[in-house]
């Protein structure tokens, strides 16, 4: 299937995609990828470095006649999200993405495709190893661990580049040129409790969320997708008021940046109460399915008798856990007041592990202004140490504030707007993009982002369009012939 891949126009873009699809690289897990890079400069006989942190670095000197240019640098992550459906049998840490072509569309078997920030990457790769494409001298950045945490763009010093502008190539949107993205910061609640011996006379249930679109926790968290952790909450909250269900176990979503798409749950209900508590299951689950309809259609809500679990939480912890997640904000807190249509602040609750006497969970809380950000984390941490968890913040990044002087956007709004014949939107989004954390150690580079087509991202439904590969790359293209002169 990878063959087809191979064919499609660039050629040189989408082979360099495939080669590196083939590179198991995981965020915090990115030692191949690292080494692949690494030995791809250096079969370039370019100077090729690995930084402190793992970041590589390959510099490249100007095409004749582009001496004069200013030097640029290219960034790229080198990490995917690794998200899979539930009946997809897929290890990450040691197959390569399997790709197909459907229509204008290139998607992965039951998997993210790594688009973000792969394409982005292979561009890059295939303009260093090109030798008729004009371009200025060019520091390509390959950054690491962008996903779960950014310590790669954190971790690079100042002084290892000499490029005046940045082009960042993380934005999925065709049409969009980016000048500004939101910070973010991880708030994770935890605490321990007692399990007490399930009582005589239960029944075991299992209830399963599954189903929904997840998605991207900043670019998506305003359309309206269903989160699975707060749906399962919905489930839990209901079962106990009007049955006394009891928690044994919950493992709810994945990666804090991604939109959570599946949970699971062992309760124990009064075996006496056991037909009455499957009808309402099924009414409540009917009324929530009715409600996500237009935005979720594949949802599913399962209910089914399982073993009777030996152990269930305490039930003042129980009470206050439900309460809390119920009560804690998830998705949007504030619109921007300056730039139409923008989400300020958010919050994502991606992750919610309920075993073996002890809770976890894990939410990503993202703002284009910082004091808005803390506003909400301590929010947050306020509603989870109400029932006794421990509040920890941590992974804090910053926001890219918009220049709307950018030489360089001057420069690619012309250009968009002479090749397409309309302009540019030219914005900020709520993603985390590196170039914030860039420029707190290289604060005088001007820095631009954008990208092709990409929908998804984040899930298994994550797709690439190979028309606006087409439109990107030729975009790139013109860029690189027009960087201004020193």
């Amino acid at each position: 299937m990878n063959s087809d891949i191979r064919q499609l126009q660039p050629k040189a873009l989408w082979n360099k995609f495939a080669d590196l699809n083939a590179v198991p690289r995981p965020s915090k897990k990115e030692e191949r990828v690292i080494a692949f890079m690494k030995e791809f400069g250096k079969k370039l006989g370019l100077e090729t470095i690995e930084d402190k942190v793992g970041n590589v670095i390959i510099k490249k000197p100007a095409t004749k006649g582009m001496e004069n240019h200013k030097a640029i640098v290219m960034q790229s992550h080198l990490d995917m999200v690794h998200q899979k459906n539930n009946d997809t049998k897929f290890d990450f840490d040691t197959q390569g993405i399997e790709m197909y072509v459907d229509g204008d569309w290139v998607k992965a078997k039951g998997t993210t495709l790594g688009a973000d920030n792969g394409l982005g990457v292979a561009t890059i790769m295939a303009i260093l190893e090109s030798n008729d494409i004009a371009h200025p001298a060019i520091e390509a950045l390959f950054t690491i661990d962008e996903e779960t945490g950014m310590t790669g763009a954190k971790g690079l010093e100042g002084g290892l580049l000499n490029g005046e502008i940045l082009l960042n190539l993380d934005t999925e949107e065709d049409d969009e040129i980016g000048v500004g993205c939101a910070g973010g910061i991880d708030v994770t609640a935890t605490r321990s409790y007692q399990e007490e011996e399930t009582p005589e006379f239960k029944t075991g249930f299992k209830i399963t969320v599954k189903g929904l679109n997840g998605g991207h926790s900043g670019m998506q968290i305003h359309e309206g997708l269903g989160n699975a952790n707060k749906l399962m909450n919905r489930l839990l909250f209901d079962g106990f008021e009007n049955f006394g269900l009891r928690i044994s176990e919950i493992d709810g979503g994945s990666l804090r940046n991604a939109i959570p798409r599946e949970s699971n749950a062992i309760v124990a209900i009064d075996s006496i109460h056991e037909a009455a508590f499957v009808s309402e299951m099924n009414d409540l689950a009917n009324d929530i399915k009715a409600e996500l309809k237009t935005m979720e259609p594949n949802l599913t809500i399962e209910v089914s008798k399982v073993k009777t679990p030996k152990t269930i939480m305490d039930l003042g912890v129980q009470e206050g856990l439900t309460r809390a997640i119920y009560a804690a904000l998830n998705g949007v807190y504030r619109m921007s007041a300056d730039i139409p249509g923008l989400v300020e602040t958010s919050n994502n609750i991606a992750r919610v592990i309920v075993k073996d006497g002890e809770i976890n969970i894990g939410c990503l809380t993202r703002s284009s202004v910082e004091s808005s950000k803390f506003d909400l984390a301590n929010m947050l941490r306020a509603t989870f140490e109400l029932t006794g968890c421990e509040v920890e913040f941590s992974g804090d990044y910053p926001g890219w504030t918009p220049n709307m002087d950018s030489a360089i956007l001057k420069v690619m709004s012309k250009l968009y707007k002479d090749i397409n014949g309309k302009e540019a939107h030219v914005a900020a989004c709520h993603a985390g993009l590196e170039c914030g954390i860039l420029g707190t150690n290289y604060p005088k580079m001007d820095m631009i982002s954008f990208g092709p087509n990409i929908k998804g991202a984040h899930s298994p439904d994550e797709r690439a369009q190979i028309s606006s590969v087409q439109k990107y790359w030729n975009f790139v293209l013109e860029i690189l012939k027009n960087i201004p002169k020193k």
